[in-house]
């Protein structure tokens, strides 16, 4: 009996979470991957002592995971641990405000209303709110396809349809932070939750206040062995159920005939599969695999999200101010916004984020006595801005921040530094223009927009990853992998049927 083909285009997070569930609906699965390692966005890197996650940073949801190593019949202690963190993130104010995000909504609200007198029932009551808007909305927008009709008979939309009020769908994040809080403190704080899928929180619709209750409520973990740990999970899993994986091997064109697809190329050589999954970017995936640029041209209507600039540091010295995640607000958020999707630059008080997971694994992730400085700042979409002189200008920018809200001069602690900026972040993983979540959600319909985990047009083709179907992000792309193949296994049912 002929074994069904199942060739995944990148083996990004939703790559290998697609390629080990197809594996377990009993295809022979195959990746290509153009680069020399797994994990796309989710890697890492080793430099003088200091290892460095080299993307994704925050950990949320590892029952995504857990779900991946029980459908796979696997013991996931065997391949993977984590611990749940007390706290979810410093936040720094310009003014000498610091408060430490619980990741307990009671924490959180007495911790707001000491630091900056905030009403501990607003706190509660938003965050309560989160809970219901993720149970109720989010549950519908990331387990099942908006595009398929049956979702109306098999998602609860009625429970959906009476939980989104007005301010979640037509107000922006911020016009709901604003009313649901009096101190600009906690608004910002709040606001900051739009830039978990690269957009602008005083345009993005208000839906997204349900993002804080995955760390608020549901809580915030580290893998052991840092986020490189996630993507060495799923690549042992994946090879445990029989996944080939080729590397250095970039595929060339996707091939289809008769609205089927056939297979793909790959090194000049016809590769049959009865389903394809591109776990690529999907501009690119229509570009240059499908040869579509009408296509591509279209997917580029929806305003693309924003890119990053990274400093990886290794710091000799340690400060015990900082925790596993840590925020340098701009104090002037709105502009910061407007730099980024209006002007398509950097302004030079930008928000500066810190990752250090020596803190977490002192003497493991970085030498004794030092840290590992993962600091980024949010960046514009790449559109041929001079980033040669935009990158020792932003340094020096978030060096003077860091130095004066640190109180000490961080320059000369740099021992070792490597930059990542939006051209690399796009020749590394494809990411057109080096959005780091494809399309932004800028728009009151952006979740609808974005593209469908399958081709309406090509049959066995299909879509996994952050730039379609649900979103960005480690939860999200693990969902969008779900997504996908439910759907394939559905329609693999209705051609036995037939």
């Amino acid at each position: 009996m002929h074994q069904k083909k199942a060739a995944v285009i990148g083996s990004g997070v939703a790559g290998l979470a697609s390629a080990i569930r197809l594996a377990v609906q009993g295809f022979s699965v195959t990746v290509y991957e153009k680069n020399e390692y797994p994990g796309g966005k989710l890697s890492h890197f080793e430099k003088d002592g200091f290892h460095f996650d080299a993307g994704p940073s925050l950990f949320t949801q590892p029952q995504n995971i857990a779900e991946l190593f029980t459908l796979a019949g696997e013991n996931m202690q065997d391949y993977f641990s984590y611990k749940q963190l007390p706290i979810s993130c410093n936040y720094f104010y310009e003014d000498g405000t610091i408060i430490n995000a619980w990741a307990n909504a009671n924490q959180l609200a007495k911790e707001l209303h000491d630091k900056t007198g905030e009403d501990e029932n607003a706190v509660m009551q938003y965050l309560n709110g989160a809970a219901t808007l993720y149970q109720n909305v989010a549950e519908i927008f990331l387990n099942y396809s908006l595009h398929k009709l049956n979702t109306l008979f098999k998602a609860p939309i009625l429970k959906a349809l009476q939980t989104a009020k007005g301010r979640h769908l037509f107000g922006s994040l911020h016009t709901l932070n604003n009313k649901a809080f009096t101190k600009p403190h906690t608004v910002q704080l709040f606001n900051r939750y739009a830039t978990y899928n690269g957009s602008n929180p005083y345009k993005a619709p208000g839906m997204l206040s349900l993002i804080p209750h995955l760390e608020h409520n549901e809580g915030n973990f580290y893998p052991k062995g840092g986020m490189i740990s996630i993507t060495n999970a799923l690549y042992a899993l994946a090879l445990k159920k029989g996944v080939n994986f080729k590397f250095n091997l970039p595929v060339e064109r996707i091939i289809e005939s008769g609205g089927k697809v056939l297979g793909l190329v790959a090194d000049k050589k016809n590769i049959p599969a009865d389903v394809v999954i591109s776990n690529m970017d999907i501009y690119g995936t229509y570009k240059y695999l499908l040869q579509n640029p009408d296509k591509a041209t279209a997917i580029l209507k929806q305003e693309r999200s924003s890119s990053a600039l990274v400093f990886y540091w290794g710091i000799n010295g340690t400060f015990p101010q900082l925790d596993l995640h840590n925020i340098f607000f701009s104090n002037d958020y709105k502009t910061e916004f407007e730099h980024l999707f209006v002007h398509k630059t950097m302004q030079p008080d930008p928000t500066v984020y810190i990752n250090i997971t020596s803190k977490c694994e002192p003497g493991v992730q970085a030498p004794d006595g030092k840290e590992n400085w993962f600091v980024m700042v949010n960046a514009p979409a790449n559109i041929g801005q001079n980033w040669e002189e935009i990158k020792p200008a932003i340094k020096q920018l978030v060096l003077q921040k860091l130095s004066r809200l640190l109180q000490t001069n961080i320059e000369p602690l740099i021992e070792t530094e490597e930059i990542l900026d939006p051209i690399s972040i796009e020749t590394k993983t494809a990411s057109y223009m080096g959005s780091l979540y494809g399309s932004s959600s800028n728009s009151k319909m952006a979740a609808f927009l974005r593209h469908p985990n399958f081709s309406k047009n090509i049959m066995g083709l299909y879509f996994a990853g952050g730039s379609v179907h649900p979103g960005g992000g480690i939860p999200l792309c693990l969902k969008s992998a779900k997504i996908m193949s439910e759907l394939v296994a559905a329609d693999f049912s209705k051609q036995k049927q037939h």
